[in-house]
């Protein structure tokens, strides 16, 4: 066997993911053009589009009513994040009935790794004909995917923006740079606006330019080591991952217009902090900063951290977020709130109380805060059992917020406990 022609990774990437499990949930969205939004107003934008919208030019990002004026048949659904989830998890158990999987890069996307037998590009491509076949099969034939096979992780990747949907592509390293010479830079994973703006400072406008420069090159441009990496995932060297550590917990929400009201706003912030506290007790980590963050509606930004003792406890953080909320209002006055995010910060594995020489003997405050800390997670427990917020902190939001706090990020996928808490 000759050696360029082996695989040795199957990169799995499902289309239009969000709009694809909104057509399989509701068969009368098949075949029309669909956009998921968070909230449900012109004033937002796609967070997925299905092909059928694409092909008006709508993606993620376009705002409504520019979506509208593209495509006036357009459809809008609000994203349903725990559906999302529960339709994820079909689908990794479905891949794992074939491949064993080695990373899961985001909610649609996961990778496996090839061996032995495996590798031949012949027998690669039979079973990612049977993933496309099982998915379609046991989850829905409205879950589409494009799959791609290559020699490291970074080009089977780049193999499934190069044929999409429904797409199944080897991409062998003998076959560049000439296959992706009519790709555009931002279509290039790792490739942000950012990058593309240095890259394009630096005369280097196509993928061509691009093959050509020399790792210590792209490392200077980047900034950072980050650059030199990609030189070595582009020219089909498997990197290893960088470890990283957890930092911080944190939930965002974008505010739907009756919530916009500073005082209304304020009970959203409550409920996204005890939501923040919850999953940091589940995950067993303690936080010694807090932190707010307001997005206004005219564009103005605040934002605030904190320092707390070293605390699993939802009333301390809840009093700290009270008085970084109390010092905003005095600054910005009643004025109307797009958004509102929560980050508890410098988390520790235990709690950071460093006793005295002599072993002190606990105050006061210190049996209250442990007791706080119990009643805390007691509630956790009651929630966990007869449902989410069957026990509260206080008043909650007076329209029903969905999925507030727990939606999908770019590289984050909630557990199936966020939707409980």
């Amino acid at each position: 066997m000759k050696e360029e022609a082996r695989v040795q990774y199957l990169f799995l990437d499902m289309n239009s993911y969000f709009a694809s499990v909104e057509q399989q949930e509701n068969p009368s969205l098949l075949g029309r053009p669909v956009a998921v939004v968070p909230i449900l107003t012109e004033k937002t934008c796609a967070i997925a589009a299905s092909y059928e919208a694409k092909a008006f030019g709508i993606k993620t990002g376009t705002m409504i009513y520019e979506a509208k004026k593209l495509c006036p048949d357009l459809i809008i659904v609000p994203a349903r994040h725990d559906v999302y989830v529960e339709y994820h998890h079909a689908i990794m158990e479905e891949l794992e009935r074939h491949l064993p999987i080695e990373t899961i890069h985001s909610v649609d996307e996961a990778v496996c790794r090839l061996i032995g037998d495996e590798c031949r590009p012949e027998r690669a491509i039979r079973l990612a004909q049977e993933i496309k076949a099982g998915i379609s099969r046991n989850i829905g034939p409205a879950i589409k995917c494009s799959i791609g096979l290559s020699v490291n992780t970074y080009l089977a990747k780049l193999a499934t923006e190069l044929e999409k949907p429904d797409g199944l592509l080897v991409l062998h390293l003998n076959q560049l740079p000439e296959r992706i010479l009519h790709m555009r830079l931002s279509a290039l994973p790792w490739i942000g606006r950012r990058i593309e703006r240095r890259l394009q400072a630096t005369g280097v406008r196509d993928v061509a330019t691009l093959w050509s420069l020399s790792p210590g090159r792209l490392r200077r441009i980047w900034g950072s080591v980050m650059g030199q990496r990609f030189w070595y995932m582009l020219h089909g060297i498997q990197v290893p991952p960088i470890e990283t550590k957890k930092h911080m917990v944190g939930h965002s929400h974008v505010l739907a217009p009756p919530l916009r009201l500073p005082e209304r706003a304020h009970l959203v912030a409550r409920r996204l902090i005890t939501k923040a506290a919850s999953r940091m007790r589940r995950m067993g980590y303690w936080s010694t900063e807090t932190g707010v963050s307001v997005r206004f509606v005219g564009g103005n930004r605040w934002r605030k951290y904190a320092p707390t003792q070293s605390t699993q406890d939802s009333f301390t953080l809840l009093r700290a977020l009270d008085r970084m909320w109390k010092e905003m209002q005095i600054i910005y006055g009643p004025q109307y709130i797009k958004q509102v995010s929560i980050v508890l910060s410098r988390l520790s594995n235990q709690p950071d109380l460093c006793p005295d020489l002599f072993s002190r003997l606990p105050t006061t405050e210190d049996r209250a805060h442990s007791r706080r800390i119990s009643l805390s997670r007691a509630l956790d427990g009651l929630n966990r059992r007869y449902g989410r917020d069957t026990v509260t902190f206080g008043i909650q939001p007076p329209v029903k917020a969905n999925y507030i706090g727990a939606k999908i990020a770019f590289t984050r996928i909630p557990e199936r406990e966020e939707f409980r808490e």
